[in-house]
């Protein structure tokens, strides 16, 4: 989602003091650590929660009878709990301010919503790689748990879903290729600073998803925030209206070649 500098200003007041982290990581490539602090972001999040709580749904810049049932924030408040949202402000080529947001992951079963950037893969790509696969490995859950435990059948099964679920990840993690500030191109994998290879959900969180928008469209971020919204993670890491840090298993290792080659263009 793109607005423009003429916002409406929102009140600061009952926001924790953990909002102005900055976010950022290690860049293996040119062996650096970058970062960016939140700046004018902070108030772009605050327009966005207004207009959350005013709206009650995500697609606000519609008129109501356009709206998607499926936007609604009440969505957020139940079973499924609240999610992170993010905003990214920066300059254009020709120094005009810009404002994009976020949402991670899936908002309610839609990787895509009008208004708001795009995830960092080809939404119609991960449609036609996953659709087939997750089909089987439900096929073979479903079968697996009619089978005794102790079953030899059952423990084969086990062996092959896991094997299918393996290659499945990696040609999800093949359709993850993202842009820096330098204009350099890599796989997801290939940037990941971890042992293990990137877990699951890497990249669909809000940081990457407003950097590759910005790097894409020429944008020069001087500040990004994030902020959950909705009912309390399981674990009660996230409250409803606080900021957070970007997330450090998934999004740090992976931040610092996002952000490489900012700094010269700041």
């Amino acid at each position: 989602m793109e607005v423009n500098k003429d916002r409406q200003s929102s009140t600061e007041e009952n926001v924790p003091p953990s909002w102005g982290i900055t976010i950022g990581g290690y860049c293996r490539h040119c062996q650096k650590d970058h970062r960016l602090e939140a700046g004018p972001a902070r108030q772009a999040c605050l327009d966005l929660m207004t207009n959350l709580r005013v709206h009650q749904r995500i697609d606000f810049q519609v008129p109501p009878h356009q709206s998607n049932p499926l936007c609604r924030t009440d969505y957020l408040f139940g079973e499924a709990r609240g999610k992170m949202f993010g905003a990214l402000v920066g300059r254009d080529e020709l120094g005009r301010e810009k404002i994009f947001y976020a949402f991670s992951g899936q908002y309610n079963g839609l990787w895509s919503v009008a208004d708001w950037v795009e995830p960092v893969f080809d939404t119609a790509a991960f449609v036609n790689v996953t659709e087939d696969g997750e089909r089987e490995v439900k096929r073979l859950t479903r079968e697996i748990r009619r089978l005794s435990p102790q079953s030899d059948r059952r423990k084969e099964l086990v062996q092959k879903r896991r094997r299918l679920s393996r290659q499945l990840m990696q040609q999800i993690h093949g359709l993850y290729r993202v842009t820096n500030f330098r204009g350099a191109g890599e796989l997801l994998t290939d940037i990941f600073n971890g042992e293990n290879g990137p877990p699951t959900g890497t990249g669909d969180c809000c940081a990457p998803k407003l950097l590759q928008h910005a790097a894409l469209h020429k944008i020069v971020p001087v500040g990004l925030a994030e902020f959950y919204w909705g009912k309390e993670n399981a674990s009660r890491s996230r409250q409803h209206g606080f900021f957070y840090p970007s997330c450090a298993t998934k999004c740090e290792p992976i931040l610092g070649f996002f952000l490489c080659g900012l700094e010269s263009d700041v």
